[in-house]
């Protein structure tokens, strides 16, 4: 039940708009506030989907509420009631976060239409709001190891800044994770991270997918296509498995970071744009420069920054805590209650030779989670977690 506050120091005026707002829809639930003092009061205490505040009022003026309630609660919708000498504060209050104004007297449609404007941009806010915790949570890392405080640690530090990344280790370590927490982290994080595993791409059509191409360019080409780097324009491109680019593409790669231009193939048009790389491989470079297989250049322009992800079997004091995470994950997926592992089945988890790193082991616990009983012993472990 949408929750609405009015804040109007003209009684009259409270009650036709309370009157017009509840007549709309009764589901609405409209409360008072005389002045701004009182409706800071109730905001703080209690949880309101939209305000309607005046912007004239005595001891506190719609203003300050304004500010006041971006500070304590920036969600919530705030909507400026103008008389006709307060239009150009009414603008004003637009560029300080307000929602919309209606001029007193409130025309009826155009007071609804902003009411239902304001309630819908709210739910789109809370959903946003959920939909970037779950994001979050998908990517959250895992661990209290030395290896991973001190990666948390960097990402912490160089995430704010637009620095190159080249994020290193081996295959299911996690890299991928790395690279989301560097950008959540930035200053980029209202734009786009456009993923690429150059591994998956076929040589020939890399440089398309990531510049993109003119019509008529090649066989296929049927229409102009933007590439991943227009895509990403303003936020972050994450090149994963880097080791395996085609040699003329990272020469176009390293065009890009170089003069931070693309041009599309077929085209001789640049196009200016602005993204931050960050690069992922399980290979080793250096051996790959020495056997002419990466370019040096090019490794030199993505390793500003080294952050190389240990495997499992180098943080084997994190498992215990992985376990309980997958567990927790894997039961919210299936709907059902997390299962427990005993304290012997974490033991010997902890002894396994780890080749496929996390990822394996999210597999065994999901496994273990299906096979074993209520409680996962030592013995469900030596049953169905066999290598």
């Amino acid at each position: 039940m949408p929750k609405i506050l009015i804040i109007e120091h003209e009684a009259a005026i409270r009650r036709v708009l309370k009157k017009n707002i509840s007549e709309e829809n009764d589901s609405y639930q409209v409360e008072e506030a005389e002045d701004g003092l009182v409706g800071i009061d109730m905001i703080t205490k209690n949880d309101f989907d939209l305000v309607l505040c005046d912007i004239k009022m005595p001891k506190m003026d719609g203003v300050e509420v304004l500010e006041k309630v971006k500070n304590l609660k920036p969600e919530i919708p705030i909507v400026m009631i103008s008389g006709h000498g307060d239009l150009d504060t009414a603008v004003n209050t637009m560029r300080l976060g307000a929602f919309d104004y209606i001029s007193k007297p409130p025309d009826l449609n155009r007071l609804l239409n902003t009411v239902r404007n304001a309630l819908d941009k709210k739910e789109l806010v809370i959903e946003n709001k959920l939909l970037k915790k779950k994001v979050s949570k998908k990517y959250e890392m895992i661990g209290n190891s030395e290896a991973i405080t001190h990666i948390k640690s960097m990402i912490e530090k160089v995430a704010p800044t637009d620095a190159r990344v080249l994020i290193t280790g081996p295959n299911g370590t996690g890299k991928e994770l790395v690279a989301h927490w560097l950008h959540e982290k930035s200053e980029r994080t209202k734009a786009s991270m456009v993923e690429v595993n150059c591994a998956a791409i076929p040589s020939e059509l890399i440089e398309s997918e990531l510049f993109g191409h003119v019509k008529g360019s090649f066989t296929g080409a049927n229409k102009d296509r933007a590439g991943k780097f227009e895509t990403a324009n303003g936020g972050t491109i994450f090149l994963d498995e880097i080791g395996d680019m085609s040699l003329s593409a990272q020469a176009k790669v390293l065009r890009a970071l170089q003069e931070n231009k693309i041009s599309r193939v077929g085209s001789d048009k640049d196009i200016r744009v602005d993204v931050r790389v960050i690069a992922a491989t399980n290979k080793d470079l250096i051996k790959e420069i020495s056997e002419g297989k990466f370019r040096e250049d090019l490794y030199h322009r993505l390793a500003v920054i080294l952050i190389n992800v240990p495997s499992l079997n180098e943080r084997r004091d994190d498992i215990p805590l992985l376990i309980k995470f997958f567990a927790e994950q894997i039961a919210s997926e299936h709907g059902t209650a997390a299962k427990t592992f005993s304290k012997n089945a974490i033991k010997l988890l902890q002894e396994y030779d780890w080749t496929g790193n996390i990822r394996e082991l999210r597999n065994i616990v999901e496994r273990l989670i299906i096979l074993g009983e209520k409680e996962v012993s030592e013995n469900d472990v030596k049953l169905f977690a066999s290598k």
